[in-house]
């Protein structure tokens, strides 16, 4: 620990939870560190802070911006996927805008 020797494990775990949510506001964070073992996150927490106060709120909070970020890549990865299909159908191997556009109004409709 920094410069205070803690005596009992409770007391260094909550230091050691109080550390690392601190260090959430700087640092990008992987999301196997917010949720289990999962590979790392594409989508960076600051811009999910603006989508959330263009939306309305008056304050963001860590957690919030995070859990907006990994509901986003889900649904991206889903609309990616959707899009490759319609590539796949038109005989392409490069998926096109058009193939988004479409995938992403199947997805969101679901």
């Amino acid at each position: 620990m920094h410069l205070i020797e803690l005596k009992n494990e409770k007391s260094k775990n909550l230091a050691l939870l109080a550390e690392r949510f601190a260090s959430i506001k700087y640092y990008s964070k992987r999301k196997e560190e917010i949720e289990g073992n999962r590979m790392p996150s594409e989508i960076k927490v600051a811009p999910m802070h603006k989508l959330i106060k263009r939306a309305g709120a008056d304050r963001v909070s860590e957690e919030s911006a995070v859990a907006l970020g990994l509901a986003l890549e889900d649904i991206g990865v889903k609309v990616a996927r959707e899009a490759i299909d319609y590539a796949k159908h038109a005989g392409r191997k490069t998926v096109k805008a058009r193939d988004i556009e479409i995938a992403a109004k199947k997805v969101l409709e679901r």
